[in-house]
């Protein structure tokens, strides 16, 4: 009994690019290239004609970019697409436009030499299947509610009224893990949250020159102060720390308070910065309030560490599988016992603001 490949639609102007790309997959028995299109014209054509499951994406292409080609294809046809990208500053903040309008994921685009591209082989192969298991639907769904400024303002609203009266739990701190999908699920999180709350901690996994433009991503959408986290830096209520894209961050505790470190050693569960590495450091943490919530993704980074947070008293969340692009880490979290809830990526602001936000009469305020 054989089993139906997946079938993928290479789209790149470079004739090098499309044919190593078609070759890295192809190879792949479980995937099948059935086409290669030089620009946003033929891939259309494509489409019609051939029915992919999947499409590589390249951003920079002649008559139609990448990003309209994405933005019109949500609209009409939506499919999984994974982006193929330089991986530079220039081109990280269109990287993360791209997955706003819906792409499930990206990878880096190669040089020119075959053994340069070899290199990000097993991570292409691996990002196409995980996004060949993403709802078209959902995708689109995603979207076009990313893009709706009355549903923030409304979410805004709510939480500010429901926690107008409210006061931070003293030593608090949140912890968010995330890798596929979680560049807009964390954005969706952070867009809604008060700016009286307490500090966060984000691992998000993404390559190296991603960071800043991700960080002031989520500052120009948050009323939360976001940056890229900085050895030695202060861990204060108000303020998000967002990992570098090559090194680890952990929190570290002294006579001064909380603060964060970096830490250049070896990738733990396949990357750096790693969750595990993050929530693990949180372990040692004396008399904090520690908050953790792993998000969408491939793999079962943070799933361990969250578990061992969980049994020294910290509350813990996941999102749930419908809101998940790829439900890799949140379900390994899940099997190991590590969850305390499972919560839709839309309830998980109001989750954490419940958890960290006390009535201002239980902490000695007016009316106490």
């Amino acid at each position: 009994m054989t089993t139906q490949r997946t079938r993928v639609l290479v789209v790149d102007d470079a004739k090098v690019a499309r044919e190593l790309l078609s070759s890295v997959l192809g190879a792949d028995p479980s995937l099948e290239v059935v086409g290669a299109a030089c620009d946003a014209y033929e891939a259309r054509e494509m489409i019609k004609q051939r029915h992919p499951d999947v499409i590589t994406l390249d951003i920079e292409m002649p008559g139609m970019d990448g990003l309209t080609f994405l933005r019109n294809l949500m609209r009409l046809h939506p499919l999984p697409v994974v982006m193929v990208s330089s991986l530079t500053n220039a081109r990280a903040a269109t990287t993360l436009e791209a997955l706003e309008l819906g792409a499930v994921d990206f990878v880096a685009k190669a040089g020119s030499g075959t053994g340069d591209f070899a290199i990000h082989a097993q991570e292409i192969v691996a990002k196409v299947k995980a996004a060949a298991r993403v709802s078209p639907l959902s995708l689109a769904y995603r979207a076009a509610i990313g893009r709706e400024s009355e549903r923030i303002h409304l979410g805004r609203a709510q939480l500010d009224l429901r926690y107008r009266n409210s006061g931070c739990v003293d030593n608090s701190l949140i912890m968010i893990g995330a890798s596929t999908g979680g560049t807009e699920a964390i954005r969706s999180i952070l867009e809604l949250l008060p700016a009286k709350f307490p500090p966060a901690m984000i691992v998000q996994h993404i390559p190296s020159g991603f960071a800043e433009s991700f960080a002031e991503r989520l500052n120009s959408c948050s009323r939360l102060d976001v940056r890229v986290a900085e050895r030695g830096t202060r861990v204060q209520p108000g303020r998000v720390f967002v990992a570098p894209g090559d090194q680890h961050l952990l929190v570290r505790q002294s006579s001064l308070g909380l603060t964060c470190d970096l830490d250049d050693g070896p990738p733990v569960n396949n990357h750096r910065p790693s969750i595990e590495v993050l929530f693990d450091s949180a372990r040692t943490l004396d008399g904090v309030n520690i908050v953790a919530a792993i998000l969408t993704g491939m793999g079962a980074d943070g799933a361990t560490a969250l578990r061992r947070l969980r049994d020294c008293g910290a509350r813990t969340f996941a999102q749930d599988q419908e809101s998940c692009v790829v439900w890799g880490m949140p379900r390994a979290a899940i099997e190991l016992g590590a969850v305390e809830c499972e919560l839709p990526i839309g309830e998980m602001a109001d989750a954490l603001a419940r958890t960290v936000l006390t009535p201002s009469t239980q902490l000695g305020g007016p009316g106490a």
